[in-house]
């Protein structure tokens, strides 16, 4: 077992999640894992497949004298959000995590964790792996691709499950039954930039927007967090209109389903500006940081020389992909009407990436109400286009409605309280969730969601509450004994 999961319960668990964390496993590139799971169910004596997207479920009979229970599904998804601090030097496809003991928690060594499902896969395999719990049959699935796009959800066979009874471990507040999430649509627009040669009299200068927390774009849209994007462009803007700065390059941001943290830019000044270059930036540099100091307070502004590009942007398209970015909407756009502090509709401006000579940028769009998604989507949608941008929606995904008469959901209520004493919260979450999927493909599959407490998931600040895992843990023993 890895040292840093020594003396922790359950056992089998941390040593599984050990392991798992020498494997890479980003989004679209699970082969190393799936086949690392197939050999582990071959190795246990245990029946496993694989479906055309790569979905993996591995089968277990039932404990002794269980053998009437119905077949519960335990459900994880294989791929983890690679996000990394700047200095870092890691690469998502080849090298390990380093999981680090701090405390209360375990987290990583600058970058995301992977508790963010790896935690609801070691809990499945350290069950395949155990003769002394007792529990019906189990079918175990472990679905690819859900970070970019809940693929392996959405390409699942019809026939590929034969339970009815599903346990999504994809959660992250302990404490918290789950029981239904938003839907989703990606909406990604292209500038394909036009440039010109680089004018007389300027200075380079490359501008930087860091140490924001980042964090998830459903579960943490609504916690006040600053978007590097967003606050790199309120610079930009400012200086092309008072200074005629000529931007050259603009980057920011990485996954769809991640809060910006960072973003820069090289960008020209006229040399008798220099100082007042600096002299705004400051100034902002403030303003964001007091309208931050609650929620985001490490952000930092930094400005400095650099090499004089080749090229710069035309004035004209400067002009219309930075109002582009500032118009675009960001955060929350309504709070549920029915169920108490639940964001009901949120979009995300997720990322900027220079691509040979396109612009593309990334964003998101969430709601339980499918209506109120699709016309969030068209916001964003006609903000680009006004601008000049092609642009193209996914094809979105379901949401997941809340059903309070579930039979699962009365038994893993009354189990948390058998255990620990005290009522779980019961409640719906904001971030996609495979589940609206299975429900499409098995309507009369009865489900929740629940896991450990994960704090920063997809960011480099991601960690896990080592004792919230020990009570995941005793619940899902207890439920699966009692369903």
């Amino acid at each position: 077992m890895n040292k840093t999961f020594e003396g922790l319960y359950p056992e089998k668990l941390w040593k599984y999640f050990g392991a798992i964390c020498e494997i890479p496993r980003p989004s679209g590139h699970e082969e190393k894992i799936i086949d690392w799971l197939l050999a582990f169910a071959k190795e246990k004596g245990l029946k496993g497949k694989r479906d055309d997207a790569g979905n993996v479920v591995i089968s277990k009979p039932a404990y002794r004298g269980y053998e009437d229970r119905p077949v519960v599904v335990l459900q994880s998804h294989l791929d983890m959000v690679g996000e990394k601090n700047q200095d870092k030097k890691h690469d998502f496809l080849k090298d390990p995590i380093t999981p680090i003991r701090d405390g209360e928690w375990i987290k990583a060594d600058g970058t995301t964790l992977g508790a963010d499902d790896g935690i609801g896969i070691a809990a499945q395999l350290a069950l395949l792996a155990s003769d002394d719990v007792p529990h019906g049959p189990l079918e175990c699935l472990f679905t690819v691709e859900e970070e970019t796009g809940l693929t392996g959800a959405f390409y699942l066979m019809d026939d590929f499950l034969e339970g009815r009874i599903l346990l999504n471990l994809d959660s992250e507040d302990e404490g918290e039954l789950f029981i239904g999430c938003a839907g989703g649509i990606d909406t990604v627009a292209r500038f394909r930039a036009e440039v010109e040669e680089v004018p007389a009299g300027h200075i380079a200068l490359n501008i930087q927007v860091k140490g924001l927390k980042g964090g998830h774009s459903g579960d943490d849209i609504h916690k006040g967090l600053g978007n590097a994007i967003k606050i790199l462009v309120r610079y930009l803007w400012q200086m092309e209109r008072d200074y005629g700065v000529r931007l050259a390059r603009f980057e920011g941001g990485n996954l769809r389903n991640a809060i910006a943290r960072e973003a820069f830019a090289t960008a020209l000044v006229p040399s008798k500006y220099k100082e007042e270059a600096r002299v705004v930036l400051n100034f902002l540099a403030h303003d964001v940081q007091q309208e931050l100091r609650k929620t985001d307070s490490g952000v930092k502004l930094e400005l400095g020389t650099t090499e004089m590009p080749d090229k710069v942007f035309t004035k004209d398209f400067q002009q219309r992909f930075l109002n582009a970015l500032y118009a675009c909407p960001h955060g929350v756009m309504a709070w549920s009407q029915e169920i108490e502090n639940l964001v009901e509709t949120s979009t995300n401006l997720a990322s900027v990436k220079y691509i040979d000579d396109t612009l593309v940028i990334s964003t998101s769009q969430r709601s339980s109400v499918e209506s109120a998604r699709n016309n969030i989507a068209n916001m964003v949608r006609s903000v680009f286009e006004l601008a000049g941008a092609s642009v193209e929606n996914s094809d979105g995904y379901p949401g997941w409605a809340p059903n309070l008469d579930s039979p699962l959901l009365k038994v893993a209520v009354s189990t948390y309280q058998q255990l620990f004493d005290q009522k779980p919260t019961v409640r719906a979450i904001h971030a996609g969730l495979e589940c609206g999927l299975f429900l499409q493909k098995y309507p009369d599959m009865d489900m929740i969601s629940f896991g450990p407490t994960i704090k920063g998931a997809h960011s480099p600040d991601e960690r896990l509450h080592i004792e919230s895992v020990r009570k995941f843990w005793d619940h899902l023993l207890v439920m699966l004994k009692s369903l």
